[in-house]
């Protein structure tokens, strides 16, 4: 059975991958700061008949990550493919008015804290051969959303890691890559964006709609599958045109 790693895994896009690796067969630490939310998810895959771990993990702090990668490897086994998803939002400012503290604080999170994620990960999946990691970005590391400085310097320097990752490790058997999801309907969009903004951001996107969380999770999860066995080192957008 392959194990793997979801991070942020209580609520949204981690949660919708999880839930996906759990009804494919893989055993899924569960992996959320949120105790409770954590747990919840990790029910959900065992009442569906798969096996998975509840992990309460702050991707910020080292030593949180390095224990709930340790545990992940001793409940399971070894690591065979790890979903880095946690991160946090950050919208409605401008670099001339932004405190320094918190554009800190949001690169702390969502880039040092997947750095700190890859650094644990990589060793464990080398141990067990190779295997795969991905990494949610955003589209916003891929170009510019207003008001989003700290967010977007992040999300590129999540993708950066990714393709630095993939070719220092491909050696190893170990493909990196990153999901870049346009607007998705998970409660952190909504919380950071507002519900009145949903037709404006729908308007702006050619499929005309926002993504569910299962499609940017489907991404993931093919990226992580042996589907995917000669993909390394992408930006993968799942934005429903907006790129383009």
């Amino acid at each position: 059975m392959r194990a793997g790693l979801v991070t942020g895994a209580g609520s949204g896009i981690g949660r919708a991958a999880a839930l996906e690796f759990g009804r494919l067969g893989a055993a899924v630490a569960v992996c959320d700061i949120d105790a409770d939310a954590a747990a919840e998810t990790a029910e959900t895959i065992r009442k569906d008949g798969g096996e998975a771990l509840a992990v309460t993990a702050d991707i910020a702090d080292e030593p949180s990550v390095r224990d709930a990668v340790a545990r992940t490897v001793t409940e399971f086994g070894g690591l065979d493919f790890a979903v880095n998803n946690a991160g946090m939002a950050s919208h409605g400012r401008r670099i001339d008015t932004m405190p320094l503290a918190e554009f800190e604080r949001v690169v702390h999170v969502n880039l040092s804290g997947t750095f700190l994620c890859m650094k644990h990960e990589l060793p464990a999946l080398r141990e067990r051969g190779g295997g795969a990691l991905v990494n949610i970005a955003s589209n916003g590391g891929l170009y510019a959303i207003p008001t989003a400085p700290a967010y977007v310097a992040a999300k590129h320097g999540v993708v950066g890691l990714t393709k630095v990752a993939a070719v220092d490790h491909a050696g190893e058997g170990i493909r990196v890559n990153a999901v870049c999801p346009g607007p998705t309907r998970t409660p952190g969009f909504d919380q950071a964006v507002g519900t009145h903004m949903i037709a404006a951001q729908e308007a702006g996107t050619p499929l005309g709609r926002l993504a569910a969380p299962s499609e940017a999770a489907a991404a993931a999860v093919w990226l992580a599958s042996d589907a995917a066995s000669y993909v390394t080192g992408i930006a993968l957008s799942v934005d429903g045109g907006r790129r383009a």
